[in-house]
């Protein structure tokens, strides 16, 4: 893969592609499903990619995806979306098998990013998920890229 079609570069134009869709879109399920779409069909190794809601106490639900079938429900403390959740922080699993309390929803995923969604008043709304089946897959390039592209439509930036 050369420069211009690295990993990083198909990430920049994906989310930029994401960020002008929602621009302007106070509908957050709207925007979930424009982003998993933008994602999933702009980098090549993302293989799952979606939302999961916080719908009560210490409870996820599925939002909108693009991939194969998540799990519906995942509480707090589990897994790796529970994990982000819980401790409102980004989680980078090279090896989901590694990963103690790993959901296998996909058997195929080998590596996860998950990072906690916000709203403008500072409340978790979401955890978006992104699994691929290439391990050690995500980086911290990922992570920022994709952390600054959620705090501009859902936080403090989507202002």
């Amino acid at each position: 893969m050369d420069r211009a079609n690295s990993k990083s570069a198909q990430l920049a134009q994906a989310c930029r592609a994401a960020h002008l869709q929602c621009e302007g879109e106070d509908d957050a399920i709207a925007c979930m499903a424009t982003i998993a779409c933008e994602l999933f069909n702009g980098v090549e190794g993302f293989d799952w990619v979606g939302f999961y809601r916080v719908v009560g106490p210490e409870l996820l639900k599925i939002g909108p995806y693009q991939g194969g079938h998540g799990c519906l429900a995942i509480p707090f403390n589990r897994g790796v979306c529970g994990a982000a959740a819980r401790l409102q922080a980004s989680q980078l699993v090279d090896d989901v098998n590694a990963f103690e309390g790993h959901i296998a929803c996909a058997s195929s995923t080998q590596s996860e990013l998950v990072l906690p969604v916000w709203d403008r008043t500072g409340a978790l709304i979401a955890v978006f998920d992104i699994d691929s089946d290439r391990p050690a897959f995500f980086d911290a390039d990922d992570e920022r890229q994709i952390a600054a592209l959620l705090s501009e439509v859902f936080g403090a930036g989507s202002a």
